[in-house]
């Protein structure tokens, strides 16, 4: 059997099984050899590296590469980078389910989808053609219509660590909204559910797992505060913050700044998604009026120099996405994304997925991206894991703990 790919446009037959390094070899040897000495890279048809030693999936696959003496080689390959023990604080429990699953809960459920297949699923739920962050979410209106049981909830959870413990992941805070899980479900039940099945995975992979609970910024600012008073009594039993998300320009922050205050009141650590849809006063209003000790995403916070350095002075963690990013037109092209610019600013930067199902990746890929293309070397990539373990919302012994396992797994790697 073999396979017809496209690489620099032109057509290449392949066996079945055949790698990145294969086709671009049957092209020409040459361009082959450049590959494998680290002057050349190569990308799928968006622009997204990948590595030579990568399987080609299918027939039509578009790749290409890219001469540049300045990228140099990949230095950690994608199946190191598996291996390498992360930590992520920005992922979406309701952006990161398995298709397959998807598929079995709509079945019962009586829930159409608009494929019938995983992989027909996975492509129409992928958000690479989205618009705007606005277009971006509503992929995320079929992904819920799926988790409106306490039994479909605890079974996405429990997946939802198992999947991220074979990336490699040691510790993860995962977020939702219990409040888009209503009026099939109680808040209460929209908490417990997704608990139960995070505390059976935690069990079998030694994964640990914090949850942060979301309230929409296009919901009244009264269902906020409600979702913020019932999260705080599970606040020993596995949920360890209070965010905002949701679209948002034009739905202020500040009108929700009543649930910051009762969490924080209350024990909870506070995150709000800011300067992703919107510029960096977003920011400012997250950190000055919700009392906000991280930011989701921040990527537009470089165009207030002022606010880039009260950041920087006050080790305020950035929990950013580049892929999601992309796909959100926050950036035009990964090459341009600040994250780099930031790490180099000082700025506490981590590296996280926000949504596995929807933007099509791991955090694996991730960190191959940011190696790839953002020319992260090892000590960099591993600066970023660390800031991640730093920025946990997790008691200060239980953060030393992590770091010290996570630097004792980078130094035996």
């Amino acid at each position: 059997m073999t396979l017809r790919v496209f690489v620099n446009e032109r057509p290449v037959t392949v066996a079945r099984g055949a790698t990145v390094r294969d086709a671009v070899a049957a092209l020409d040897g040459e361009l082959a050899g450049l590959l494998a000495s680290g002057a050349a890279y190569a990308t799928d048809g968006v622009g997204r590296p990948v590595d030579a030693a990568d399987p080609i999936g299918e027939g039509g696959a578009i790749l290409r590469v890219i001469v540049t003496a300045r990228q140099g080689p990949p230095r950690l390959s994608k199946e190191l980078l598996r291996r390498w023990p992360k930590a992520e604080l920005h992922v979406h429990l309701d952006g990161s389910l398995r298709p397959q699953t998807m598929l079995e809960l709509a079945r019962a459920q009586g829930v159409r989808l608009p494929a019938d297949t995983p992989e027909g699923l996975a492509e129409a739920l992928h958000v690479k053609h989205a618009k705007s962050l606005e277009e971006y979410l509503t992929k995320y209106e079929i992904t819920l219509s799926v988790m409106q049981t306490a039994a479909a909830l605890e079974r996405v959870a429990y997946e939802f660590v198992i999947d991220a413990a074979a990336d490699g992941v040691r510790y993860v805070e995962v977020r939702y909204s219990p409040l888009l899980h209503r009026p099939a479900l109680t808040l209460t039940q929209a908490i417990e559910a997704p608990l139960a099945g995070i505390r059976r995975a935690e069990a079998e992979t030694g994964t640990k797992v914090g949850v942060i609970v979301c309230a929409i910024r296009t919901r009244p600012p009264a269902e906020s505060l409600e979702l913020a008073r019932a999260a705080a009594q599970y606040r020993s039993a596995g949920v360890v913050a209070f965010d905002l998300a949701g679209p948002e320009r034009g739905h202020p922050a500040r009108e929700h700044a009543p649930a910051f205050e009762y969490a924080a009141a209350h024990g909870m650590a506070c995150t709000c998604h800011a300067g992703e849809g919107d510029g960096p006063h977003s920011i400012h209003e997250a950190l000055h009026q919700c009392g906000a000790q991280r930011i989701g995403h921040g990527t537009r916070l470089g165009e207030d120099p002022t606010l880039l350095d009260y950041v920087v002075e006050r080790g305020i963690p950035l929990e950013m996405c580049l892929t999601s990013n992309l796909h959100t037109h926050t950036v035009t092209t990964i090459a341009e994304h600040p994250f780099k610019r930031y790490l180099d600013r000082g700025v506490v930067v981590t590296l996280n997925t926000d949504g596995r199902l929807v933007d099509g990746i791991s955090l694996t890929n991730e960190y191959f991206l940011a190696q790839s293309v953002l020319g992260l070397g090892r000590q960099e990539l591993a600066r970023v894991t660390l800031n991640a373990c730093d920025s946990a919302f997790l008691p200060e012994y239980e953060k030393v703990a992590l770091v010290s396992r996570i630097q004792s797994e980078l130094e035996a790697l």
